[in-house]
């Protein structure tokens, strides 16, 4: 047992302790806490176990004390006696720590006040029974009642506790699954219903009013637009910049990655919503049907959607092996939202279009409700088809070769909202037969030929159908969309054409190779013709007068003569970045700017690569395309070894390459690095290695790890 003198420094220390906590409630919106004695705040978590247990100990045993055969055994009473000192001391510890955590940033708000309260409600109760339970007038009911009570005060301090640390709700999370309430696709927003979600489900446990971790709260368009101590959240349109991608995908070991180590890691397809987001611009208003039929973020985010809710449809899914043998290169058939049986088809490349596309789809003509022909060379004839397409609710005919006359064939169609005809060469006289589609709602007529005051007529006999001829001229200069790459492959073997297009007549398109920006005078005007014979980086902009120039797009080509016929590694990578294995670096297929996507190759040690040859090969210049990423601690490779000969005990040093060092502002980049060999002789083996920074600069924010290095193709040649 605790001696007296032990015992009367513990009650007086328990006095003083209660006092601190009164004073610091009356006045602690005027302390702050030193940098010091931060520490000791942030041992709060870790010790307030030992009080709890301590008291729940002390309470059970103070609900029978006053048993007949407990009423006067010493033991018994001493040794509940010293429990519920030890507990109401260790309690006020435990309080005084947890007030002064609650003065760093990242903590306020109602849970954290309810939190406090009742916390301390526990050390003033505990103090309370401590002090009077020998008193005359503390009767068993007093007694129970007042173990009760902290009991009490214990659990709602600490279910408050627990959505401080771990997210609203947390303690009944596993046995309470309160029902999530689908939007229907047409009225959702792509931010409040599908992103919003993700960041509720996954981060608002740290980012809310009551723990800012980090200084950042995810509650609100205002807040994620705000970001936190580290910086803006994103940068619209440039994901690879964005440092909300960037936290996600590091390690899952790594201090910075989000969430943190031990919480719920988000899905693969919720990272490629929240990149798919930020790549379109991240805008909050936008609705997910306003986004292209094919667009990669409508498709996915109606997964985490339900159908039209006024859509009722009365046909069966179509078969999934159907679906899948009618889907190719260019055609598309795709589920219109979740769990629903009707489908959307897009059909694709306008040199490889023949009127079969559609008759194909017979099999699945019930369950066809939108049909993309944009910019496909459809002729009237082909309507008679599409009209047996009998729950058809949106065509779009744009830039078809369609005139007009053979509307009427579409007026079986009972269930034809949208009709788009924007771009066609219609007969003004033909298009009138608009009129015989009676379900149609919408009708998109801009640039095809017909005067206004026609189409102002034709709306005046149609008033239940919303004519579409474009927009009015406010005297501002509009922005130019981007150019369009048609290239379908950026690595070749043979030379191949240069395709660059805009959709907007008139457009030039100015180039460049050497990594300036283009201008509208000086760089190359790209015309068609244009060969890539070598490794090409290739910046692209579209210029027209009157016209505000467009963004800047930039892709690169890559040269690949040699394909080894066995490829291994002799160091691998990170197992979590490690691909389809060293075959990834082959495969012809580049990785694009994320780094998550399993086609990039990365490790924190030096990568070492083994190639064999069953014929010699004559090699000149090895390239590595790799990718910098300076915010997420990926580097250029500090140095790089290409080692070869005719059989793997027979290597030579054929080349080093020592990249520059890396500089804190160094953007994102993907770039091939070409090593050129000392020797032409034919070679039959080949190992390379990518040494990646060992000790992080001064000024990166993580310095005791060392960096990444990434890769995704290696090309011979």
């Amino acid at each position: 047992m605790i001696k007296s003198s032990h015992k009367g420094f513990a009650e007086n220390l328990l006095f003083a302790l209660n006092i601190f906590i009164i004073f610091f409630l009356l006045f602690g919106d005027d302390i702050a806490i030193p940098q010091w004695l931060q520490p000791v705040g942030r041992i709060h978590p870790l010790i307030l176990h030992f009080p709890i247990v301590v008291l729940i100990m002390a309470m059970v045993l103070e609900f029978f004390r006053f048993k007949e055969s407990l009423r006067t055994e010493k033991l018994y009473h001493d040794f509940t006696t010293y429990l519920w000192l030890t507990g109401a001391l260790f309690a006020a510890i435990t309080a005084i720590m947890g007030l002064f955590l609650s003065k760093e940033p990242g903590y306020e708000g109602d849970t954290l006040q309810w939190h406090k309260w009742f916390g301390i409600s526990v050390v003033f109760v505990s103090t309370l029974i401590y002090w009077f339970r020998n008193a005359k007038w503390y009767s068993p009911k007093i007694a129970r009642s007042g173990a009760a009570a902290t009991i009490l005060c214990l659990i709602i301090a600490g279910h408050y506790g627990a959505d401080i640390t771990h997210g609203e709700n947390f303690v009944l999370a596993p046995v309470w699954h309160p029902e999530k309430k689908l939007v229907p696709i047409d009225k959702a927003l792509v931010f409040n219903d599908v992103i919003e979600p993700v960041f509720e489900s996954k981060c608002i446990s740290c980012h809310n009013p009551d723990k800012t971790k980090g200084g950042l709260m995810l509650i609100d368009e205002k807040s994620v637009l705000k970001g936190g101590k580290d910086g803006k959240l994103f940068i619209a349109g440039q994901p690879q910049l964005s440092l909300l991608l960037q936290r996600i995908h590091m390690p899952e070991g790594e201090k910075k990655h989000m969430p943190p180590s031990g919480k719920t890691q988000l899905t693969a397809d919720e990272m490629t919503l929240l990149y798919l987001w930020i790549k379109e611009n991240a805008e909050f208003k936008r609705k997910v049907i306003d986004l292209p039929a094919s667009d990669s973020l409508r498709v996915l985010a109606a997964t985490f959607l339900k159908p039209v809710e006024e859509e009722q449809y009365d046909f069966a899914a179509a078969d999934d092996k159907l679906i899948k043998k009618l889907n190719n290169n260019y055609r598309v058939i795709y589920p219109i939202a979740q769990e629903s049986p009707a489908l959307g088809v897009n059909i694709y490349n306008k040199s490889s279009y023949t009127p079969k596309a559609l008759e194909e789809l017979s099999g699945i003509k019930k369950q066809v409700v939108t049909l993309d022909l944009n910019k496909m060379p459809v002729k009237d004839a082909e309507l008679k088809t599409i009209a047996q397409f009998e729950n058809l609710h949106t065509l779009n005919l744009n830039f078809s070769d369609i005139t007009g006359n053979t509307l009427k064939e579409l007026a079986p169609l009972k269930h034809l909202k949208t009709l788009s005809l924007a771009g066609a060469r219609l007969d003004p006289k033909a298009v009138k037969q608009i009129g015989l589609l009676k379900s149609l709602t919408e009708v998109a007529l801009w640039d095809t030929g017909i005067p206004d005051d026609e189409i102002a007529e034709l709306q005046k006999s149609n008033k239940h159908i919303d004519f579409i001829k474009g927009f009015k001229d406010d005297g501002k200069p509009i922005k130019l969309n981007d150019p369009q790459v048609k290239n379908t492959s950026f690595v070749f073997t043979k030379p191949l054409p240069l395709e660059l297009s805009h959709p907007i007549k008139g457009t030039d398109i100015r180039y460049t190779t050497d990594g300036t920006d283009p201008d509208s005078v000086k760089s190359m005007l790209y015309k068609p013709g244009i060969m890539i014979s070598q490794n090409t980086a290739i910046k692209a902009k579209a210029y027209k007068p009157g016209w505000l120039g467009s963004d800047i797009i930039q892709f690169n080509f890559y040269k690949s003569t040699y394909t080894p016929d066995s490829i291994s590694f002799i160091a691998g990578p990170n197992e979590k970045y490690s691909g389809d294995g060293a075959k990834t670096l082959i495969d012809k297929d580049l990785g694009g700017n994320n780094f998550g996507n399993g086609k990039w190759i990365g490790s924190q040690k030096d990568l070492v690569v083994y190639m064999q040859f069953n014929k010699p090969v004559d090699l000149h210049t090895i390239t590595l395309n790799c990718m910098r990423n300076i915010g997420v601690q990926l580097f250029l490779p500090v140095g790089i070894e290409i080692w070869g000969g005719t059989d793997a005990a027979h290597l030579k040093l054929l080349s080093k390459v020592i990249p520059a060092a890396p500089k804190k502002d160094d953007p994102f980049i993907v770039k091939g690095i070409d090593c050129k060999l000392l020797t032409t002789h034919p070679l039959s083996c080949l190992k390379i290695i990518a040494k990646p920074i060992q000790k992080l600069p001064s000024w990166d924010p993580v310095k005791k790890q060392p960096g990444w290095v990434f890769m995704d193709e290696i090309f011979l040649n």
